[in-house]
């Protein structure tokens, strides 16, 4: 196993030009790129362990093996939520080089060209599609199906559209075709549109995407094998893993003068150190960890910590800044509708891998390269309100306009919040915006009943898009080691609701249509004796769970719409002079993606 790059001695109380803090996607692109100049000095402080050619990460197809284990997994969790049954949601989050990319399903998708520009019309010039598609196919190198693929299932794509030279390996992985057939088929019949190449900045339809999976090895490209090993011997960059941040270190200045971060304190086996910088320290920590850094960053010295004013007096630290740290939280949240499959075909799905002994076959194999173990999750379809519930998608939209103008007429939103709501208001009503995503699953996916044996499934995964909820993350306690406290207040807007229930009737219309028909023999959850609205709220309600997308809780906007982070394509922290923010925290409102592939663009704005 390739060792760390550097030692703790190495890295205590020295002085470097960057710190990043926090070695997942966006930090180790970004420690990758600064360090093509010899002369400039980057350290790295990741939290967890190396977990380096480790079987449990590189191996696919092993969906959530990482989760809820703390070699892998932070483990963080939500409090109850009030409109979801007050259920307590986990929230897994990769802890190791390469962050979340490590634990994740392998989805390598991109939103449409709208979602990327909305955030340029939030008041962040730059931050458009012609700029991200450049950037973002910078990060990739695509492999295309085989021969063999192509002969049992079709796949289309725009090499415009791909990168062919990036460090993130990507391709189309071995597919349920069988399945991914019943779902696409299926859907071109009901009338969605089949994209050729969703790459470009249109998805609205149903498509087969990319996983980033290295063709030749059929191992999970991610960016501890894209961004650290093949520049892990750059005298200029060093990484100490097991050191988690605990926060910044300020240089005295008068009450209303900007800060300079002067360094950062962090935790090694127990023990606090210091590491110092000359020019800037950068917060790649993820929408988690980062909000909580900058609030706890006054503890130790001169009260200087960045956030609200009720969340630092919470737990006892003195506001420096006042910026809305920890607030607008966006999140993704999914539920299944599952059915059994027809036993008349053959279908090759998760299922079988819940025995025993096939699964060891399957391993077998996967050392030939051969196997299940190859599978991605790749059927995906992005379908807008209007198309998928055109009865009621009216009434919704002019629910949400009388909603917005109630907020305008009582003036009770924070700034920049009826900016966005009107961004996603326009959305619903453009028609072309997808409003929720399907995922064809190959396999049982539904919590409330157990799958039986030798039987096989396809779980139609609905997954929103574009919340109108918002939540916050919030420091717990003055205790960096301390979980922070996540709220994201599923569903607190009831449209959200709405939404998803429209979108569980669409998945039933399928049964109707062929080959769904003929494919499928029953639904299994929710079942037939959930039939009215508020039996498929509540279906919702105890059934969804986070996809793990979170964005917004250090938002790049004007300072006077909210932001946390100005909007020059350097994602500076406001009132500071060198601190940056170069995670998806900044991202102001939710697009309609994965987000794996938004984190590849975040190095531009911190590079120097």
């Amino acid at each position: 196993m390739p060792p760390p790059t550097c030692l703790l001695h190495e890295v205590a109380n020295a002085t470097v030009d960057y710190v990043i803090c926090g070695g997942g996607t966006a930090g180790l692109a970004l420690a990758a790129r600064l360090t093509e100049d010899p002369s400039i000095s980057v350290t790295v402080l990741e939290a967890g362990p190396p977990n380096l050619e480790d079987p449990k990460i590189l191996i696919p197809g092993q969906f959530g093996a990482t989760f809820s284990d703390p070699k892998y997994d932070w483990c963080f969790s939500t409090v109850p939520q009030k409109d979801s049954n007050d259920r307590v949601f986990d929230w897994p989050r990769g802890k190791c080089l390469g962050g979340s990319s490590a634990i994740n399903f392998c989805a390598w998708t991109k939103p449409p060209a709208q979602d990327i520009d909305a955030i340029e019309k939030l008041g962040n010039p730059g931050w458009n599609w012609s700029e991200y598609i450049k950037y973002s196919m910078k990060s990739e190198t695509f492999r295309e199906a085989s021969e063999d693929q192509m002969s049992i299932y079709p796949h289309t794509y725009d090499k415009d559209y791909r990168g062919m030279s990036g460090p993130i390996q990507t391709t189309v992985p071995h597919l349920a075709h069988t399945v991914d057939e019943v779902f696409q088929r299926t859907l071109v019949n009901k009338g969605v549109k089949a994209i050729r190449d969703p790459y470009g900045g249109d998805i609205t339809g149903t498509w087969i995407a990319a996983a980033t999976l290295d063709r030749t090895s059929w191992t999970r490209s991610y960016a501890a094998t894209a961004y650290y090993l093949p520049n892990r011997k750059r005298t200029n960059l060093k990484v100490l893993t097991s050191a988690t941040v605990a926060r910044l270190i300020w240089r005295n200045a008068p009450a209303g003068e900007t800060l300079t971060a002067t360094g950062v304190d962090f935790i090694y086996e127990g023990q606090s150190y210091s590491i110092h910088v000359r020019k800037e320290v950068i917060l790649s920590a993820g929408a988690i960890k980062s909000p909580q850094i900058l609030e706890l960053s006054g503890t130790l010295n001169a009260g200087a910590g960045i956030g609200t004013t009720p969340a630092l007096s919470r737990i006892g630290v003195d506001q420096k800044i006042d910026l809305p740290v920890g607030e607008n939280v966006q999140e993704h949240v999914f539920l299944g509708v599952s059915y059994e499959l027809s036993p008349d075909r053959y279908h090759e799905t998760l299922d079988s891998l819940r025995d025993p002994e096939f699964a060891a076959r399957q391993r077998e194999l996967y050392k030939e390269l051969k196997g299940l173990y190859r599978l991605g999750i790749t059927s995906l379809s992005y379908l807008p309100l209007s198309f998928y519930s055109p009865t009621s998608a009216d009434q919704i939209i002019e629910e949400v306009h009388r909603r917005i103008l109630d907020y305008k007429n009582a003036a009770s939103l924070p700034p920049g919040r009826l900016e966005q709501l009107d961004v996603q208001l326009n959305a619903l009503r453009d028609g072309t915006v997808p409003d929720v995503e399907f995922i064809g699953f190959p396999g049982y996916f539904t919590p409330i009943t157990k799958p039986e044996t030798g039987k096989n499934y396809i779980t139609v995964l609905i997954v929103s898009t574009h919340p109108f909820s918002r939540g916050t993350i919030h420091a717990s306690s003055p205790d960096p080691l301390e979980q922070p406290e996540i709220d994201p207040c599923y569903l607190e807007d009831d449209h959200d609701l709405q939404i998803l229930a429209e979108a569980v009737k669409f998945v039933r219309s399928l049964t109707d249509i062929e080959p769904w028909k003929s494919g499928t023999v029953r639904e299994i959850n929710p079942g037939p004796s959930c039939t009215t609205d508020e039996e498929i709220h509540e279906y919702i309600k105890s059934t969804q769970a986070s996809c793990w997308h979170t964005v917004g809780s250090c938002s790049m906007l004007p300072r006077d719409k909210g932001g946390v982070v100005d909007p020059d394509l350097k994602a500076s922290v406001y009132g500071t002079s060198n601190v940056r923010v170069v995670d998806l925290s900044i991202i102001p409102l939710h697009v309609a993606s994965h987000t794996y592939g938004m984190c590849h663009h975040q190095f531009r704005i911190a590079c120097p």
